[in-house]
């Protein structure tokens, strides 16, 4: 059935969202692969796997809906959706402008409203749907400077939860994965002692692999996952319980 389906990724041509769109694609999904602004990347991404890149704002519903009419034309019903997309501002409440937490709000939660909004009422005609989104470990447990994120990572969990029961009688499942600290560009951009101390709280004594992320969303996206719904898988080695 696989081969059939077609998934969008947004954020999808790096870190945790490559992983995912390159997952999705081994297994025989169609897959759309969304980015924001690097144009160099994405490009680099494509080349190299070959899976079709759509650059527009996840937090603009004008751009989505185009977008999103883009990708269907190209590829069919977008059946899977993973919410990945994400922004980071981070510094201290006290000293944060509107400006970076809007920016982020936009990006994250904003998001949750301008990607599947325009792809709800087709999955429930279909009688298939998969949401899938990319919480955060933070968005669980709060993180000193980053009021912004967290709040957003923790309002896509709100959001699934209701979603969740809307739907799931037209064979709609809505599911959040929530990573820790991923070996990502971004983490291991972070100062080596910095990296060495966030491992330390960990008890595998390591960070994650995007990969490791990625096998999860297949599994959520999948047929075999019809029964689970509302949930929030917590993959972070054991760095925080919920």
């Amino acid at each position: 059935m696989a081969q059939e389906r077609v998934a969008l990724v947004t954020g999808g041509t790096r870190g945790i969202g490559a992983a995912i769109s390159k997952r999705l694609k081994d297994k025989g999904y169609k897959v759309a692969a969304n980015y924001g602004g690097n144009d160099e990347a994405a490009n680099a991404f494509k080349a190299e796997t070959g899976i079709p890149v759509f650059k527009f704002d996840v937090g603009d519903l004008a751009s989505c809906e185009a977008g999103i009419k883009a990708i269907e034309a190209e590829l069919g019903p977008i059946d899977i959706l993973v919410n990945n997309a994400g922004i980071t501002r981070d510094g201290a409440f006290h000293k944060m402008t509107f400006e970076k937490w809007q920016a982020v709000i936009r990006t994250n939660l904003d998001s949750m409203f301008t990607c599947t909004r325009p792809l709800i009422e087709g999955m429930r005609s279909r009688n298939f749907g998969r949401i899938i989104i990319i919480s955060s470990i933070n968005g669980q447990k709060g993180q000193a400077g980053q009021t912004n994120y967290s709040a957003a990572k923790a309002g896509v969990i709100g959001f699934a939860k209701a979603l969740a029961q809307e739907s799931a009688s037209k064979g709609v499942t809505v599911n959040v994965v929530a990573p820790g600290y991923i070996a990502t560009e971004m983490v291991m951009a972070v100062p080596e002692d910095i990296r060495n101390k966030i491992i330390s709280t960990i008890p595998t004594g390591r960070l994650g692999e995007a990969d490791e992320i990625a096998h999860a969303v297949e599994y959520l996206a999948s047929d075999e996952a019809g029964f689970v719904n509302g949930s929030t898988l917590t993959i972070n080695g054991g760095q925080h319980f919920v």
